[in-house]
């Protein structure tokens, strides 16, 4: 686990390893949210650059009724 530092300006660096792993570009936006106490970046993605990002994935889990 990485440790990062809140500076000043309350800005905080992605570590170089994260940001390889997820694809992280300069001037990409995040959509920041306090989730449970922790705070979650998630990538803000255009449409078409979701194209097949579930591909592969399993559907035959059982469901929940209500989920159906």
């Amino acid at each position: 686990m990485t440790t990062v530092t809140v500076s000043t300006k309350y800005q905080v660096v992605i570590p170089e390893d994260v940001r390889k792993s997820m694809g992280v570009r300069p001037g990409e936006k995040f959509q920041v949210m306090n989730y449970g106490g922790r705070v979650q970046l998630i990538p803000l993605r255009r449409m078409r650059d979701m194209k097949g990002i579930l591909r592969g994935m399993n559907t035959t889990l059982a469901r929940e009724a209500d989920r159906i």
